[in-house]
């Protein structure tokens, strides 16, 4: 059933519609949400929250641009509300990370040593100004096209590609990488 299908039945009053949409996107705003918390118990709450905004708004989406893409502006949107409610909490997020891939061959060095890269990278994210950052989450987190994460932000696909470059160019100044 295509979006356009759900949105009309939902708007209709069928929940199992709305529950086949948010199976379908919930993982990518999850994990989109993510690259801006970092936190999983932050990340599902944010989550919920989108979909409850989204389901209140469904009746005011105009087909103006593709479901997927007013999805990921909220989304954006949301992720970013919340860090700026939560900004004195951001520096002291917890070890866990969406970088962290440990694995019963890693010595408990290597998962610290791994743990210890992962916060720079995050606390390097997080400093980036806030359209590089969102370029930049859209385009490694979601592996969303630069003509997407155009239509997300509103911006021309050059624009998103400067934002990607400086981004790019940011994190390598603060992590001391070439």
């Amino acid at each position: 059933m295509s979006d356009e299908q759900l949105i009309k039945e939902i708007i209709s009053g069928s929940h199992a519609a709305f529950e086949t949409l948010m199976d379908k996107y919930q993982l990518q705003v999850f994990r989109t949400v993510m690259g801006f918390v970092h936190i999983k118990e932050d990340a599902e709450e944010v989550t919920q929250d989108i979909f409850i905004k989204v389901y209140q708004s469904l009746p005011s989406f105009n087909y103006d641009s593709e479901f997927s893409t007013w999805l990921y502006r909220i989304t954006v949107n949301m992720s970013l509300n919340s860090l700026r409610k939560n900004k004195k909490n951001r520096m002291l997020q917890s070890l866990e990370a969406i970088f962290s891939y440990r694995t019963e061959e890693k010595t408990p060095l290597e998962e610290l040593e791994q743990a210890e890269r992962d916060k720079r990278i995050r606390m390097a994210i997080d400093t980036l100004p806030e359209k590089q950052r969102m370029a930049f989450i859209l385009s490694n987190y979601e592996e969303l096209s630069q003509k997407k994460i155009a239509e997300v932000m509103n911006r021309s696909e050059g624009a998103v590609e400067q934002l990607l470059q400086r981004a790019k160019k940011n994190l390598h100044k603060k992590l001391g990488t070439p």
